[in-house]
C-alpha cells in the first residue's frame, strides 16, 4: 500500500477531545511501536483558531485575535482523516515523541508550536488550515 500519511500532511482529528480540529502530521509510525502496536502518528494541531480581523481593529486587538492555541498528541490512524493539503512548517526539532513523556516538555512543545503556527498565519499562507471547519 502507498504511504500517504507523511509528515507535513494536514489531517482532521475525528475522535476524542480534539474531534473536528485540524492538525499536521509531524512523524508517522506505520508499523507501530512497542507501546502502541498499531499504526499511529504524532500530530500538532490547533485547539483554538484565530478569529476574524477587520480593518478598524487596533493593533492590540488584531494581535489578540490572531492568537492560536495548540496541542501535541499521538493519534491512531483510524481516528484521523487526511486532506489534500500540506503545511510546510518545520516542527520536527520541536515536537518529538519523547516530549510527550512529561507535562513540562509537552507544554514547551505546544508553546513553540504555537509560535510557529502564529508566524505562519501572519504571513497569510495556508489560509484553509487556520479556519474552522464550520462556523
Amino acid at each position: 500500500m502507498v504511504k500517504f500519511l507523511k509528515p507535513n500532511k494536514a489531517v482532521i482529528i475525528l475522535q476524542g477531545r480534539y474531534a473536528g480540529r485540524k492538525a499536521v502530521i509531524v512523524r508517522a509510525f506505520d508499523d507501530g511501536t512497542r507501546d502502541r502496536a498499531y499504526g499511529h502518528c504524532l500530530v500538532a494541531g490547533i485547539t483554538k483558531y484565530p478569529r476574524k480581523v477587520i480593518r478598524k481593529d487596533s493593533a492590540k486587538k488584531q494581535a489578540k485575535k490572531s492568537r492560536v492555541k495548540c496541542f501535541v498528541k499521538l493519534v491512531n490512524y483510524n481516528h484521523i482523516m487526511p486532506t489534500r493539503y500540506t503545511l510546510d512548517v518545520d516542527l520536527k526539532d520541536v515536537v518529538t515523541p519523547d516530549c510527550l513523556q512529561s507535562k513540562d516538555k509537552k507544554v514547551t512543545a505546544a508553546k513553540e508550536t504555537k509560535a510557529r503556527f502564529e508566524e505562519r498565519f501572519k504571513t497569510g499562507k495556508n489560509r484553509w488550515f487556520f479556519t474552522k471547519l464550520r462556523f
